[in-house]
């Protein structure tokens, strides 16, 4: 089985705007007022509100009202206005119910129950009476769309240039099998002293390149399946407990990895100026929009961490200047801002980024910068 050390933790923070920009930067085409549905995240609201969404902490901070904006559900209205000078929100909840009601039985609801009661209650002898409790059966919001990553946090890996060459690699399948998948086996060479009985298997993916330099940043290992040792040996028999796609001879075998990753992101932009390309995107995709997975040619040896936001640009074209008196001379048109991305899995040389937002189509070797 395998054993992945996971870092849920929820960041408490305290810092000054003027860490990251003079102040609050708010959204010109901002709405009076916006209701909540389902499938927003708390970047998408801020969002309607800033024109830079990381700044979300410091504009929920201002609004004693919402005391937690992980705790907005859908249906909730959030109120937009001005108070002595500074941005304040304010909202009002969808289906809220009465502490009690008249003529029926005492309703406890759930911030009640987590937070504490005030009012309680009693008979007619001054005796406590018992009290329903109530719990709101909608979602809250989340601050990423989570399921949009949850693949890529730990399946896929980027390998060095001979690590997965020198893997071991499936020789056959058991049976009359072409191809094998969950509940089958397999035969895998060389796996005579075993250092886990957990193995996932991989195909070589795309080799990752610096396109300004030329230089290769790492290798794409495309995970296939997962397996359990049955049995040691040359061959070794491993049985299949779970495939994403069919399993061929050839493909590699690795034993799985402890890898930190974290549950919960605060998004904000890098402290250092990073300037990179997008070089690869995830998922079986042509077109890139939001929510899709991307890979960039910077990784943790530049300073990025999973939680870190980058401006996309879209690179500019290449137009031929017919009015120019040097004749077919080509001009570069501007880089233009097509979205933001932030990165979630950063790897030495490159990293995996979720998409958070795109104005216009983004493609392989737009331009990402730190905003």
């Amino acid at each position: 089985m395998a054993f992945r050390k996971i870092s849920g933790f929820i960041i408490f923070f305290s810092f000054s705007i003027m860490s990251w920009a003079d102040e609050i930067q708010i959204n010109p085409s901002h709405p009076d007022q916006y209701t909540v549905v389902k499938g927003d995240t708390l970047w998408d609201i801020s969002g309607q509100f800033l024109r830079h969404p990381w700044q979300w902490p410091e504009l929920w901070s201002y609004n004693p009202q919402i005391r937690n904006p992980h705790l907005i559900y859908p249906g909730d209205t959030v109120y937009f206005s001005i108070v002595d000078g500074k941005p304040r929100l304010s909202f009002s909840r969808d289906g809220q119910f009465p502490e009690s009601r008249s003529n029926g039985p005492c309703v406890l609801q759930e911030e009640q129950y987590k937070n504490g009661r005030t009012e309680f209650a009693l008979s007619e002898e001054g005796k406590l009476l018992p009290c329903i409790r109530e719990t709101n059966l909608k979602e809250a919001i989340k601050l990423i769309p989570a399921e949009a990553i949850a693949k890529y946090l730990t399946s896929p890996r980027v390998v060095g240039k001979d690590e997965l060459n020198n893997s071991p690699y499936v020789v056959d399948l058991a049976g009359e099998h072409l191809i094998a998948g969950a509940g089958d086996r397999l035969y895998v060479r060389s796996i005579t002293k075993p250092k886990s009985s957990s193995y996932t298997v991989y195909r070589p993916g795309d080799t990752y390149i610096n396109p300004d330099t030329g230089e290769i940043l790492g290798y794409e290992a495309k995970y296939i399946a997962e397996t359990l040792l049955e049995k040691t040996g040359d061959p070794a028999t491993l049985d299949i407990t779970k495939a994403d796609s069919e399993i061929r001879r050839g493909d590699r075998v690795m034993t799985n990895v402890e890898e930190e990753f974290t549950l919960n992101y605060f998004p904000r932009p890098p402290k250092n100026a990073i300037k990179g390309n997008i070089i690869s995107v995830l998922g079986g995709v042509s077109q890139v929009g939001k929510y899709n997975v991307v890979v960039i040619d910077k990784g943790s040896k530049d300073g990025l961490l999973p939680g870190h936001e980058l401006d996309i640009y879209r690179k500019g074209r290449m137009t031929m200047d017919i009015y120019s008196i040097n004749t077919n001379e080509m001009v570069k048109m501007p880089d233009e801002l097509a979205g933001v991305l932030m990165v979630f899995r950063p790897f030495e040389r490159v990293s995996y980024a979720l998409v958070m937002k795109a104005t216009q189509d983004i493609h392989v070797l737009d331009k990402v910068q730190t905003p």
